[in-house]
Formats: C-alpha cells, structure tokens, sequence
C-alpha cells in the first residue's frame, strides 16, 4: 500500500477545499435562479393575461381600422372571424400565449406584417442606446458616489450630491437637443440624427448612439450615483469595519474587502428596472435623433389602435423586466455577503 507524501496531502486537501468552494457557490447561483423563477413565472403569466386582456377592454377592432367607421356589422364580423376574434376570449388567450412562448407575436392589424420581425427591427436600435446608456451611468454614477461617500459630509460630497440632484431633474429631450445643437451642429463631432448598424463599423455605430445614449444616462447617473452613496456611508458604520479598523487594516484594503461588497447591494438593486425602463422611455429620445426604435414604434401602434403590436411591445417589455431582474439577483447573490448567507 502507497503512503501518501507530505507534499501530497496539503494539495490534495487545497483540492478539495476548491471543490466545495465552488459547489457552495453553484448552490447559491442555483438557489437564486430557484427563488426567481419561483417569482417570475407567475408575474410572467399574470403580466401577459392582462395585456392580452387589453383587446377587449379597448373595444378595437381590426375591421374598423381596414374598413373604416362606416362598415356594416356584417362586414365587421366577416373580419373579425378572419382574425379569430369571434372564438372564446380564452381559447384565443390560449392560442396566443403559445405563439408568445415561440417567439410568434401575432400580425399587425394596420399592414398584416409580422409583429415579431417589426419589433426585432427598432429593437436592435433602442437595445444599442440602453446599453450604453447603461454603461456610461453605471461607470459615471459608481465614480461619483464612490468619491461622495469616501469624502462624505466635505464640499465635495455636496457638490456631487448638488450636481447628481440637478441632472436628476432634467428632462432626457431637453438634454438632447442641447447635446445636438452643441456636439452635433456647433462642435460637428457627432451626426445629428440617424443610426447605422454595429455590422457596419464600430466607429460609425458608436458615433450615431453616443449622444442618445448621453441623454438617456443622467437619469442612471443620478440613481446610482445616490443609491451608492447611502449604501457605502451605511457600510462606514457598521461594526465590522470599525473592528478592521481596530486590527490595523489599510483603508484600500476595508473598502474593497468590506465597505464596497456591503454597500454595493442598494445601487445594483435600482438597475433591476433601469435597462427595460431606458428601452421603452427612449421614443422621445428617439424623435429628436431620427431614430426609428423600440419607443417609436411602440409609440405609433398605439396611436394608430394597432392593438396586437401594442401587446407585442408589452410582452417584449416584460420580458427585458424579468431577463434583466433575474441577472441583477444572480449579482447580487454572487457579490453581496447577505445574498452569500441566504439573508
């Protein structure tokens, strides 16, 4: 029989310790995706019973769009059954909600075209601004409410809380007409309005949305730049961080190692509802740029009664709820020690 060396057991012992690390950390991610799911589903199903629901509460109808207010009732019901609307509200629900879950959204009332492919078009184009509008908030937003409360109760902590208050307030279309009528028309460093696709250049692309996506992050800004703040001057107190301070511990080394991973949960929270919400707020963003986008056409079906685009955009729009709130619990559950205690 093989006696194991000395060498041996400390690696072999390093092993296993990895090894039940990283099955505790799959446990939590799953445990997480459990309790989300267990959550979501059922708002899922719910969201969608009501905006399916909105057909009959509106009293629209496909034959007085294509037929006008003068249709006869015959002529009316002769459309409607063409539709399908003539069957039980749920059998049509059923029927639609299976097309739902297969990426199938329906047709347009207004021009017969597939709901599904119109939407995937201004999709790609408000899902371009979001993100980066994401982007340049979180970064900008964590930079000053990090600097705020790592200086807290200075000029400089009420100078970014003046300046985070002040931007908070301004309306994204006035934004953007000051950031097209300076960097656009005056600077001529950015185009004015118009959007070219990522597949034809990075360059060009960036170019067309770097000043929506600007007009859209104040907002972002503001809301992380605050919730980080309170939750990293929250932190400071805590009893755990005057004891590392107690043994000695560098000031980097107690915000990174304890002040950041607790004092981080309050800013990631509120990004749960700021990606869908930059989505579908962008139409006036949108307007003033010449963007043919997500807002924009969710905008022009429901001025023009098209009530199953109308759902369309509710139901993609819940979805990005959902998506982005499960990915903002699995962080959170990944980086946050409460998450990591089952808090």
């Amino acid at each position: 029989m093989t006696t194991p060396t000395p060498q041996a057991v400390p690696s072999a012992r390093r092993r296993g310790v990895a090894v039940a690390r990283t099955r505790h950390t799959l446990g939590r991610v799953l445990a997480a995706l459990a309790r989300s799911a267990l959550i979501f589903v059922p708002v899922f199903v719910v969201a969608t019973f009501v905006t399916f629901a909105l057909r009959s509460l509106s009293g629209l109808s496909p034959a007085r769009i294509q037929l006008g207010e003068e249709a006869t009732p015959e002529a009316i019901a002769r459309v409607e059954s063409a539709w399908g609307l003539d069957r039980p509200f749920l059998v049509q629900y059923a029927d639609w909600f299976g097309g739902v879950l297969h990426g199938q959204l329906g047709a347009s009332w207004t021009n017969g075209a597939d709901i599904s492919t119109l939407i995937g078009l201004g999709l790609g184009v408000s899902l371009s601004i979001a993100t980066f509008a994401l982007v340049i908030g979180v970064l900008v937003g964590f930079l000053l409410g990090t600097v705020a409360a790592l200086r807290r109760t200075t000029w400089i902590d009420r100078a970014i809380t003046g300046f985070v208050t002040l931007i908070s307030v301004m309306p994204a279309f006035v934004v953007g007409i000051v950031l097209v009528a300076v960097f656009a028309v005056g600077l001529d460093l950015f185009p004015a309005a118009g959007y070219v696709p990522a597949e034809a250049g990075i360059g060009p692309w960036l170019a067309h949305i770097t000043l929506p996506a600007v007009a859209l992050s104040f907002d972002v800004i503001a809301d992380v730049a605050r919730q980080l703040r309170g939750g990293l001057v929250a932190a400071y107190r805590e009893n755990y961080v005057t004891g590392a301070v107690v043994r000695g511990l560098s000031p980097r080394r107690i915000f990174f190692g304890h002040v950041l991973r607790n004092g981080l949960g309050p800013a990631l929270a509120t990004l749960g509802l700021k990606f869908p919400a930059l989505v579908g707020a962008s139409v006036v963003t949108e307007w003033i740029f010449g963007l043919q986008g997500f807002g924009r056409f969710a905008n022009d079906s429901a001025q023009a009664g098209d009530v199953p685009a109308v759902q369309g955009v509710l139901v993609v729009s819940i979805v990005l709820v959902v998506v982005f709130n499960l990915i903002v619990n699995l962080v959170l559950a990944r980086v946050t020690p409460a998450s990591q205690r089952g808090v």
